[in-house]
């Protein structure tokens, strides 16, 4: 009789389960280039006490966590080391069942309410792998001066990893879109924290649902979803706050107006419609939804505090996006931004990926520097070197991400 692999890991020791089964087992043998194989315990980590100690623990109920920032370095994020980010009650995880969970499309503006289970997904639509980049709305909220409330995530709070699921849009028109719809609400089995409704309900423009960015997906980087990331289907859009990338995911509603479900009311997820000062006070009926991510970058390699020794090159590395668009120019800085020096970029892998950068520096002299990272957009959107508009919840933080360098 084959055994449940999960209940299996649930039970068993980290350590000599990963000594004892094959890597093609442990992670999938298609696992992205790169990745190094997944831990095991990473499947099945329910709580903040079962995270590794490089994560910190911004919050523990709900759970909100995130690496250190130099270990984002590869091109695809592994799930044990991407953030966590809940907005109440994690589901019952040992208990579900996926042969039975069930996704279902309803809503105004939908024109045959269905459901599937996860093998009719599989089996009635087309099968894609896309490597989506998911950022938390907040984001290097902590940059932001005067302080905004909230989880105060560094710079970290972002991943790209493949995702292999159906596209949003296939399942959608299965079910029919009327003339009428305007966006679309997410649901998930997570509860507020209180047990009673939904902890968070978010939703897209019908235009960003029906692009071919979005899956409703089942595995990450080739394994099942870990619990912590959504196990075991996920809606994911990439390029989109990830607040609309709903885990543990149950249905998407076709609305025939702006979706209200829980965290969509203002400011949650919103910035200010006008430039307001650091400080200043908004009042809700002055905020718009944030629909999509802004061009940002990211050093990942070296680690602040590196020093190097005089003559030595310096490899500098990282990641850099745009939301829905890409970034077309990256360059870095080592005196202040006095000088720029454009880096080696790649193409995003498909739309809405990050995108790799690289340079190699010969610093002149001994002493201290700063290295700064700034990305520019295919619309020409830069990131500014100084603080962005502040705004009263603290999203959308793009300022250059910085790090230092001693030569010596």
């Amino acid at each position: 009789m084959a055994i449940d692999r999960r209940v299996f890991l649930k039970g068993a020791v980290a350590s000599s389960v990963a000594a004892m089964l094959p890597i093609n087992w442990v992670y999938a043998a298609n696992r992205p280039a790169g990745v190094a194989p997944l831990d095991v315990n990473a499947l099945t980590w329910k709580r903040a006490e079962d995270l590794p100690s490089y994560f910190e623990i911004l919050n523990t109920n709900p759970i909100n966590a995130q690496p250190p920032e130099y270990m984002l370095d590869p091109a695809t994020t592994p799930a044990d080391v991407a953030f966590i980010r809940w907005n109440g009650q994690l589901p019952d995880f040992a208990n579900i069942d996926p042969k039975s969970w069930t996704f279902k499309v309803d809503g105004e503006s939908c024109k045959t309410p269905k459901s599937y289970t996860i093998d009719e997904l599989k089996s009635k639509f087309k099968t894609h792998t896309l490597k989506l980049t998911i950022e938390c709305g907040g984001n290097s909220r902590s940059e932001f001066f005067p302080n905004a409330k909230g989880n105060q995530w560094t710079n970290a709070a972002v991943f790209c990893a493949e995702w292999t699921g159906v596209l949003v849009r296939d399942v959608l028109k299965d079910c029919g879109v009327k003339d009428d719809a305007v966006y679309t609400g997410h649901h998930g089995a997570d509860l507020h924290l209180s047990g009673k409704g939904e902890a968070i309900s978010r939703g897209v423009p019908i235009s960003a649902a029906l692009n071919d960015d979005a899956l409703i997906a089942w595995a990450m980087n080739g394994e099942d979803i870990p619990y912590m990331h959504g196990y075991p289907l996920r809606i994911v859009f990439g390029g989109r706050p990830g607040s609309v990338s709903h885990k543990s995911a149950t249905g998407i509603s076709i609305r025939n107006k702006v979706h209200d479900g829980k965290k969509m009311e203002s400011p949650a997820y919103q910035v200010p419609k006008y430039p307001v000062a650091p400080g200043e006070e908004v009042a809700n009926k002055d905020f718009r939804i944030i629909e999509e991510m802004i061009v940002k970058s990211l050093i990942t390699h070296p680690q602040t505090g590196t020093e190097v020794k005089l003559g030595k090159t310096l490899n500098v590395r990282g990641h850099a996006w745009a939301g829905v668009r890409d970034v077309t120019e990256m360059e870095i800085s080592y005196d202040y931004g006095a000088t720029w020096h454009q880096t080696k970029l790649s193409k995003p892998a498909n739309k809405t990926a990050w995108q790799q950068w690289e340079i190699d520096l010969d610093l002149p002299m001994a002493g201290y520097y700063e290295i700064w990272a700034r990305a520019t957009d295919d619309q020409g959107v830069t990131q500014p070197v100084v603080q962005p508009q502040w705004n009263p919840k603290g999203y959308l933080f793009n300022g250059c991400h910085r790090i230092a360098v001693r030569v010596v």
